[in-house]
């Protein structure tokens, strides 16, 4: 009797000299070798299958969280003008005076907020930077940070590879997505330096009230924690007029306010925004940030000055995504979700489907996976506070006639879905 040879099972790649020499902090000997796939790798996945499976069929790309359009021909033009210049040519370090200046008048023109340029005002290459800084400049092992969930992930990050530990604040429909500052246990708050808010909030939309800053203000004051709130989409506020944690009395005594160009002057490229607030803080943020890098290219300051100066671009680009949103809410309310204008952002968030059809899903991640294998629609899902969907309004369309035909396509495709909530 003969025997089929068995192939030999593949070699398994020998492990590099310095595998034990990966720090802790990103899975020392283990890194590299871990086989968790995180939610944004599942939906990359299951968009390139579902793109597999259907080439006749658009994807309705709801997940993507950054702006559909280039930066405005004006801001372009200064940017195609001071790449010659050879005096941009060198280092940036802690910003140009140029930049801090726009800022200031920007902060004055659109909050009422008063800031020394000098030293109430430093740069940073994104926001993102600061948030993976700050923490550097407060963090000894065993303090804590406080970050509201769902959100941004970054300075909690920092805060755990410098020993400290963070605390979670949910943003829940109870507390009408605001953190319970006053639930914190008295054995956390003892260790507490850092609270890291972000309003408008992103995901959940909401925006924040001057009663709520102040009596974030007021906490900060008696407990001696710092803040940082995130503004980053601070000019996409449709509630009221935008409002800086600044504006409010004694705001500046306990932190800083942390800006960024890219949501509302459609700069999400150009890595470019600010800390200003507190001048110690600042000054400690900019001596780490010496450290860490050298400064944004001088051209593209002399360009996010001249964004700054010019009132209507964030005003353009509230009024799009404000039109986008309201049309959003319409088609998603008419298939059963329930969902309102968010306060703020481009994102809006809403309770999950429990199912389709005969299938039930347990979280929102089996949900949005459904959506996008079954409609090609892609979302983002967060089951951190309960189940919920993100969907964006940063698709791209190249006018208002191209949103309506993707709302109707997006319309016909759920009504068919027979989701149930």
């Amino acid at each position: 009797m003969t025997t089929t040879p068995t192939a030999p099972a593949p070699a398994v790649a020998a492990d590099p000299w310095f595998q034990d020499r990966f720090a802790e902090r990103i899975g020392g000997a283990g890194y590299g070798k871990g086989t968790e796939i995180y939610k944004f790798e599942l939906i990359k996945r299951a968009k390139r299958k579902a793109l597999a499976d259907h080439p006749e069929r658009r994807m309705l790309d709801f997940g993507i969280g950054e702006n559909d359009e280039m930066a405005p021909e004006s801001v372009r033009a200064v940017m195609r003008r001071e790449i010659d210049r050879p005096e941009n040519r060198g280092y940036a370090d802690n910003g140009i005076a140029a930049y801090k200046e726009a800022v200031a008048r920007f902060m004055q023109r659109e909050f009422d907020v008063t800031l020394d340029p000098v030293t109430e005002v430093n740069h940073c290459i994104g926001s993102k930077t600061a948030y993976a800084m700050l923490p550097a400049a407060f963090i000894n092992p065993g303090d804590v940070t406080l970050m509201t969930v769902p959100g941004y992930p970054v300075a909690g990050t920092a805060t755990r590879w410098f020993g400290g530990t963070v605390h979670r604040l949910p943003l829940v429909p109870k507390n009408d997505f605001f953190p319970d500052l006053d639930g914190i246990p008295a054995e956390v708050l003892a260790k507490t330096k850092l609270l890291v808010l972000c309003y408008p909030n992103s995901p959940t939309g909401k925006t924040a009230t001057r009663a709520f800053y102040e009596h974030v203000v007021d906490w900060a004051h008696k407990h001696r924690v710092v803040v940082v709130q995130d503004a980053a989409h601070i000019m996409l506020s449709y509630d009221d007029e935008p409002l800086s944690f600044l504006s409010v009395d004694g705001a500046k005594e306990v932190g800083v306010e942390v800006h960024s160009m890219s949501k509302g002057f459609h700069m999400i490229g150009w890595r470019l925004g600010w800390v200003c607030g507190h001048e110690r803080i600042v000054r400690a943020f900019a001596d780490v940030k010496d450290n860490c890098d050298s400064g944004q290219f001088m051209a593209i300051q002399k360009a996010g000055a001249a964004a700054l100066d010019d009132a209507e671009i964030p005003r353009r680009v509230r009024e799009k995504y404000r039109r986008r949103l309201e049309k959003l809410v319409g088609v998603l309310r008419a298939v059963g979700f329930d969902c309102e204008m968010p306060g703020g952002t481009y994102f809006l968030y809403t309770k999950s489907p429990k199912g389709a059809g005969d299938r039930a899903f347990t979280t929102a991640q089996e949900a949005s996976q459904f959506l996008i294998h079954d409609l090609s629609i892609s979302t983002v899902p967060w089951d951190d506070c309960g189940a919920y969907l993100r969907f964006s309004a940063t698709y791209e369309a190249e006018d208002e006639s191209a949103e309506d035909d993707l709302m109707a396509e997006a319309h016909a495709r759920l009504s068919r879905a027979r989701l149930k909530f």
